[in-house]
């Protein structure tokens, strides 16, 4: 007979952040209900104009999820069939999808060891007479140094888009905001996010107003005005519900990601000596906001040190296993084991601990207490 432990400290808790908004979010749901206005109405509206006031740009098109926001991106940004995109290897496969779904070819590249971020010399050596696009990632909250990468691209006429889906509020390296830093920046709203909806939703961020007029119609079937369809687009569309609640929860961002740092730091610390390789701090705290609190565990002891905080109700997960070039579905593009060190060496020692804003210090040092106690028998 299999038991069954429960897991009394999820990876994420979003019943515990539902708890701290709950009468909001419900009036906001009945208001919308009440109104049956449920597609691009006013808490779209509204929702574009704030988050675009908080990222720093001119404009923010919500579309319906943050994959289809990148698609929209990279058609928007010129890109067809047949061009070369350079992107990660260590990342969600949604980076990649999207590049396919635009007939273009994914140029993959191998990460930086400490941050575990795209390596901008691997993207010069990169570099073709095909390449239209490059997809930094900023993964796990913690941001891309775009400078480089703007270099790289801007005397070649290739865009740089933002893949900021894990990112929200994350500061760049000049201070701007995640989104704010590249041609245009992709945003994820999946329920899990530092900004969550209940269900699917993204934002594509611009400062380019032809850009932003076009992304506009291509999330409406690629409608100028009702029914007049000058382009091809797709039903993107961010809806009301999810929009308004977007809204409630935007308003607090900046108070959880204070609160991400505060519990990442806290982690540092407990787990300094532990054998754990912990997340890097970035010297401006305010680089990353800690999507996920994601340690490395050296030496082939991953998979039992997750085993051993299941067994005691500490949710954990691997983001992420199988690097894109080593995916079953990514076989066509020719890559091999070797290929990229470093994303191969990442992705068989990560491992993601418990991170959320309502995560209690207590519950904290209980997992903290695990990982030391699995480390130090180990």
């Amino acid at each position: 007979m299999t038991t069954v432990v429960t897991q009394e400290i999820p990876l994420v808790d979003l019943k515990a952040q539902y708890a701290t908004i709950r009468d909001e979010v419900r009036a906001a749901i009945d208001e919308v209900l009440e109104s049956m206005q449920l597609t691009i109405g006013p808490n779209v509206r509204a929702f574009d104009q704030e988050f675009a006031s908080y990222i720093g740009t001119k404009h923010s098109i919500g579309v319906g999820s943050g994959t289809d926001a990148l698609q929209l991106a990279i058609r928007a940004c010129g890109v067809s069939p047949g061009d070369e995109v350079i992107t990660v290897s260590h990342t969600f496969f949604a980076t990649v999808e999207a590049i396919l779904y635009a007939s273009a070819r994914p140029i993959l590249v191998d990460v930086d060891e400490r941050s575990m971020l795209m390596d901008p010399a691997a993207v010069a050596n990169a570099i073709t007479a095909r390449t239209k696009a490059i997809i930094p990632v900023h993964l796990y909250g913690r941001t891309v140094d775009l400078k480089p990468l703007r270099q790289i691209a801007q005397d070649r006429n290739i865009a740089v888009i933002e893949d900021a889906a894990q990112a929200h509020g994350a500061l760049l390296d000049d201070g701007t905001k995640a989104g704010a830093g590249g041609r245009v920046g992709c945003f994820s709203f999946y329920c899990s996010k530092n900004l969550g909806a209940y269900g699917e939703a993204g934002s594509i961020t611009t400062n380019d107003d032809r850009l932003a007029d076009e992304l506009r119609a291509l999330r409406e079937h690629g409608q100028s005005t009702r029914y007049y369809h000058p382009v091809v687009g797709y039903n993107a569309r961010l809806d009301e519900i999810q929009a308004a609640i977007l809204r409630i929860k935007l308003r607090r961002l900046e108070r959880w990601n204070d609160r991400r740092r505060a519990l990442a730091r806290m982690y540092n610390e407990r787990l300094a000596g532990s054998g754990i390789v912990t997340p890097e701090i970035p010297a401006d705290a305010r680089r990353h906001v800690f999507y996920t609190y994601t340690v490395r565990v050296p030496g082939g002891r991953r998979d039992a040190l997750r085993k051993y905080l299941g067994d005691r109700g500490i949710g954990t997960q691997i983001h992420y296993p199988v690097p894109i070039h080593l995916q079953q579905s990514a076989e066509f593009l020719g890559y091999r084991q070797g290929d990229f060190p470093v994303t191969e060496r990442v992705a068989e020692e990560v491992l993601s601990l418990p991170m959320f804003a309502e995560l209690t210090d207590e519950q904290l040092e209980r997992v903290a207490g695990a990982v030391r106690d699995f480390m130090k028998a180990m």
